[in-house]
């Protein structure tokens, strides 16, 4: 009798890379957007994501409300008090629902530590979405160079970005 094939029965891995600080009518569009993308993983699928505030944390709330498996990479020690004040309750509730969390090796929230978490996320990746408008990052380890370094390791990145979003 044949054996189920692997990819039938292999778990999707999402990771997510975006931009921080979305003004709230491109907080509503892109929210859609992902929710649109990721309703179509009718089967089990993880998401992976360093919450962030923004685009990771919308990325991370959808992930649980589908039903699906969180995975979260904490870049450093001191990430979480990097975040901004209003970040950090949604940050605590969505590592307390994720299902595997690891920490990085770095003490401080550096640009250093950002990109390592942004690889990590890509190495532990079928697919990249990337909230992100095509503009270069504004500091290494910016979602420009998350991309980047996907498409250098042949991860395919699924861009999000709806028309009307901005930056703000």
């Amino acid at each position: 009798m044949p054996q189920p094939s692997q990819a039938h029965t292999r778990l999707r891995r999402i990771g997510v890379a975006g931009h921080q600080g979305l003004p709230s009518r491109t907080t509503d569009l892109v929210s859609a957007a992902l929710r649109d993308v990721l309703a179509q993983y009718q089967d089990a699928m993880v998401g992976i994501t360093c919450l962030a505030d923004g685009a990771d944390q919308l990325f991370a709330h959808i992930v649980v409300d589908l039903g699906h498996s969180l995975e979260v990479v904490v870049p450093a020690k001191q990430y979480r008090d990097g975040l901004s004040p209003e970040a950090q309750p949604a940050y605590d509730q969505l590592v307390a629902k994720a299902t595997h969390v690891e920490q990085l090796p770095f003490v401080e929230s550096t640009e250093e530590a950002h990109m390592a978490g942004g690889k990590a996320i890509v190495d532990r990746s079928d697919l990249l979405l990337a909230v992100w408008d095509g503009e270069p990052a504004r500091g290494y380890g910016g979602t420009a160079d998350v991309v980047a370094y996907a498409k250098e390791r042949g991860v395919p990145v699924k861009v999000i970005w709806p028309e009307g979003a901005s930056r703000g």
